[in-house]
């Protein structure tokens, strides 16, 4: 797989994965996993045989080591990782249910991936890349908020596609701020988003209709909902479709919805999809739906295994999973 590269933008955190407990349920142990929702999309392209990149700042401790060979091992590109020692690493404390669905503890005030300003991006940062990917996390502090805003406008402005995973972690937001008024903007510059049936449902507080055509209004082309093992949902202004996805035995959701947009954004680059192609993308239904029947399947796959980076499938082990489930 031969392409410009994939550009994820915001936080590297160590997922802390609970093991063992007592008897009131308190874990006897937590084991740290590479993680952060961008990261997870980067190491997920890299795995799948795309060219990725990761842009974002960690902390010169131990754990900013760890996340940094971790990223360089999966073959992500560096390259625009900036180091500080003025700030810690954020953790994260991953509890999982018995169906691998998870709970979030964090610990990320004042850390590292909160410092990356627009002076940061290098001269040359957007300018081969075919997608910049981001989500909401780096939304939580203003000025983070404006850098993801600025580097969303550079990326357009190279011409590549923008790709924005809401994945909505409420525990991150102060109790006291609505986070709608602050992610719509953000919305409003992204070719692709994806969101979780639960963030549908958040986003979508006047309707379903109401908040789709609140996208339609930005730059938004391609809305894609998924929703575990049930049938994903994709919504285009003129078009709108479902399909049906893998049910697993998942022992670790932590990074599916990230491996799923990892695959969606590999198809979308291997194509060369430009944001003014997602129209023309809609009109041949069975290559969108091969490209949304690969995410998905690489997103069931990823549940059914531990951590975030550690989870990751290759793009040959999709492909066997696939012809498994026909």
């Amino acid at each position: 797989m031969t392409t410009r590269p994939i550009l994820c933008f915001g936080e590297a955190l160590i997922d802390f994965h609970a093991e063992g407990g007592d008897g009131s349920g308190f874990a006897r142990h937590f084991v740290p996993f590479a993680g952060g929702a961008p990261a997870n999309v980067a190491v997920a392209v890299a795995r799948l045989g795309g060219a990725a990149r990761f842009a974002g700042m960690l902390a010169r401790d131990r754990f900013g080591d760890f996340l940094l060979h971790s990223l360089q091992q999966a073959g992500v590109g560096t390259d625009d990782v900036k180091r500080t020692d003025t700030a810690n690493t954020a953790l994260a404390f991953v509890t999982l249910d018995a169906h691998g669905e998870r709970s979030f503890s964090f610990y990320r005030e004042r850390t590292a991936d909160l410092l990356f300003r627009p002076e940061h991006f290098r001269a040359d940062t957007f300018r081969d890349i075919a997608v910049l990917h981001v989500c909401s996390n780096s939304m939580t502090d203003p000025a983070l908020a404006a850098t993801t805003r600025e580097g969303m406008q550079r990326a357009y402005g190279a011409g590549a596609l923008v790709s924005f995973d809401l994945n909505l972690r409420p525990a991150l937001w102060p109790a006291d701020v609505d986070p709608h008024p602050l992610l719509w903007p953000a919305l409003h510059l992204a070719d692709v988003v994806k969101l979780s049936a639960e963030e549908f449902t958040w986003l979508a507080r006047d309707g379903e209709q109401a908040a789709l055509d609140r996208l339609w209004q930005g730059r938004t082309r391609l809305v894609v909902v998924t929703d575990g093992a049930k049938p994903l949902r994709w919504f285009h202004p003129d078009v709108e479709g479902e399909l049906p996805c893998y049910p697993v035995e998942a022992v670790d959701a932590t990074a599916a919805g990230d491996a799923f947009v990892g695959g969606l954004l590999c198809c979308l680059a291997e194509l060369a999809v430009a944001p003014e192609r997602i129209d023309q993308l809609v009109t041949e239904l069975p290559r969108l739906h091969a490209m949304l029947r690969f995410a998905a399947a690489g997103g069931a796959l990823t549940a059914t295994r531990q951590g975030s980076f550690a989870a990751m499938p290759r793009g040959d082990e999709v492909l066997a999973f696939m012809e498994g489930q026909a």
